[in-house]
C-alpha cells in the first residue's frame, strides 16, 4: 500500500513544466486539463498529456479532466483512460450517478485498450455544497475504482458564498464530512485542497498539520516548493515512530501477562491508545512504501 501525501498539479498545456514536474519529488503528479488550460487548447492537449504519462517517470501520474457536464468532459474521459495513466481526477462531482456513469464508461475504454477493468484510478473532487451533501453516497458509488475522494476549497467556498481565509474556518465542516464519509464507505482517507498562498509557507504547514490531524492522508500542491512542508506534515517523525513502537511493544508484553492497561512515561495506555500508535506506524510504513515505489 502507498499513501498519497502530495499530488502536484502542472498545466498540461506547458510542455516544459510537464517535462520537469515528474522529478519534483511529489508522490503523484497531476497534469491538468481543466482550470490551467484555455478553452481553445483543451482538445489538442489531451493526447499530449497521455503521451507524457507513457514515458518513464519516478512517481504516479494522474490527469485532471474537465467535469463531465462540460463539452470536454466525456471526450477527456475516453482519451485519457489509457495505458500509462495511473488515474483520473474528476472535478465538480455532485452525485453518485456521475461516478457510476464515469466508472461504466471507463470500464468500456479499458476493455477496448486491453487494460484490466478498474486499472485506471478515479479520484473525484467534491467542491460544491451539493457534492459535500452527497459525500456518503459518492464514496460508495464505484467501490472498485474510487479508492479515495478529495476536497476543493476554492470552488467550495465560492459556491457557498463563504470567504476562504487563512484560518480556513469555513472549510472545517466540509472536511470533517469527507473524512467521515470515507470512513463509513471503507475507502482510504481523503486528499485535501491546495494551499493557494504561495508566499505563506507557515500557513501551508499549519493547514497541512490541521487536516492531517482531522484524518486526511495528503494534500494537493500547486508548486514544487510546497512538497517538502506537506511531506513533513503527513509523515510521522522519527520521534513519533519510536514512541509509537515503544507503546505497542510495552502493551503487547503487558497484554501477554494479562493486563490491558498500563502507564508509559505518565501516559495511560489501553486499547484505543495502542490502536492510535499502530496507525502511526502504518502511516510511516506507507510513506516509506511510496518513496520506495518511486525510486
Amino acid at each position: 500500500m502507498t499513501v498519497l501525501r502530495s499530488l502536484l498539479f502542472a498545466p498540461g498545456s506547458h510542455p516544459r513544466k510537464v517535462e520537469k514536474v515528474f522529478d519534483a519529488g511529489a508522490d503523484a503528479v497531476i497534469l491538468d486539463l481543466e482550470d490551467a488550460v484555455a478553452f481553445s487548447e483543451k482538445e489538442a492537449v489531451r493526447t499530449d498529456v497521455v503521451a507524457a504519462l507513457q514515458t518513464p517517470r519516478v512517481c504516479l501520474g494522474y490527469i485532471r479532466i474537465n467535469a463531465l457536464e462540460t463539452d470536454f468532459g466525456f471526450d477527456d474521459l475516453e482519451i485519457c483512460t489509457a495505458p500509462g495513466v495511473d488515474g483520473l481526477i474528476l472535478p465538480k462531482v455532485e452525485s453518485p450517478a456521475e461516478l457510476e456513469k464515469a466508472d461504466w464508461a471507463m470500464a468500456a475504454f479499458e476493455k477496448r485498450r486491453g487494460l484490466a477493468v478498474g486499472q485506471v484510478d478515479l479520484i473525484p473532487i467534491l467542491e460544491t455544497g451539493r457534492g459535500i451533501a452527497a459525500a456518503r453516497e459518492i464514496c460508495s458509488a464505484a467501490p472498485a475504482r474510487v479508492r479515495r475522494i478529495s476536497f476543493g476549497a476554492a470552488d467550495y467556498t465560492r459556491d457557498m458564498g463563504m470567504v476562504w481565509t487563512p484560518s480556513e474556518h469555513a472549510c472545517e465542516a466540509a472536511r470533517a464530512e469527507l473524512v467521515l464519509a470515507s470512513r463509513i464507505a471503507g475507502i482510504e482517507p481523503p486528499i485535501d485542497s491546495v494551499w493557494a498562498r504561495l508566499d505563506d509557507e507557515t500557513g501551508l504547514i499549519t493547514s497541512s498539520k490541521r487536516v492531517m490531524e482531522m484524518g486526511f492522508q495528503g494534500k494537493f500542491c500547486i508548486h514544487p516548493k510546497q512538497i517538502a512542508p506537506v511531506h513533513a506534515a503527513f509523515t510521522p517523525s522519527a520521534e513519533e515512530v519510536a514512541h509509537a513502537r515503544s507503546v505497542v511493544e510495552a502493551f503487547e508484553q503487558a497484554e501477554a501477562a494479562g493486563s490491558a492497561s498500563i502507564q508509559i512515561d505518565g501516559q495511560f495506555v489501553d486499547y484505543p491508545v495502542v490502536a492510535s500508535a499502530r496507525r502511526t506506524l502504518a502511516r510511516a510504513e506507507a510513506a516509506d512504501s511510496t518513496v520506495e515505489a518511486s525510486t
